[in-house]
């Protein structure tokens, strides 16, 4: 991780993102609240009441929880474009990250109702594109993919292997509101959502294997 500096209420921010800490882990410990700032990062400053229409909750809802994403520090007021009947509001930073091991034994609660709100949100998506896929143009129903590989790593392979997936993402275009309209034709938002999953329940194989087990793994397009 590149070095970070304070950011407004005790977040740590560096260039476009966020580094969690206690507050805005709270903050974020509710799907509504992900959403919201998944929505404003992707299409830009909007209004309560637009995005309570995406996410089909009532303004008021909506306005609440922008309230409370801007006391930590995660949202803002567009003044630009906000007047008396109506409040716009942006995104502070492009990206969230939550890599402060600590925090996991400081806020147990917290993080475990973040971490459900993000797979609920990711689940929400892939199935949005899943009902949709049947109408996308052919070159973009023939980029879908869904699978997963079973490998068998030690903690520290583990790791090596999630620097290496986000070594490889970083070598692609991020997807900004400033940057779509810099973009190629033919560019469209494409979210690459990984899961490493240590599933340390699941039993020993029963008869021990002389060579690296082969990685299997299923394909949708």
């Amino acid at each position: 991780m590149t070095d970070t500096s304070a950011g407004p209420d005790g977040l740590k921010a560096e260039a476009d993102a966020v580094v969690l800490d206690a507050k805005g882990l709270r903050a974020l410990a509710h799907p509504v609240r992900v959403q919201l700032v998944g929505l404003l990062r992707k299409y830009g400053p909007s209004t309560a009441t637009r995005l309570a229409e995406r996410l089909g909750v009532n303004s008021g809802t909506a306005s609440y929880h922008l309230r409370q994403l801007g006391a930590a520090g995660f949202v803002e007021e567009d003044t630009e474009r906000g007047n008396a009947r109506e409040r716009w509001w942006r995104s502070v930073h492009q990206v969230t990250e939550l890599n402060d091991p600590e925090l996991a034994e400081r806020e147990p609660e917290a993080v475990l109702a973040f971490l459900q709100s993000v797979a609920a949100t990711n689940t929400l998506r892939t199935q949005r594109v899943i009902n949709e896929l049947q109408t996308m143009p052919h070159a973009w129903r023939g980029t879908f993919d869904m699978s997963d590989w079973a490998l068998r790593l030690t903690p520290e392979e583990t790791d090596a292997l999630r620097q290496e997936l986000r070594a490889v993402v970083a070598r692609y275009r991020r997807d900004t509101p400033e940057a779509a309209a810099k973009a190629p034709e033919g560019a469209e938002r494409v979210a690459v959502i990984t899961h490493l999953l240590p599933e340390l329940d699941t039993p020993a194989a029963a008869e021990a294997h002389s060579g690296p087990r082969k990685a299997t793994g299923t394909e949708t397009s």
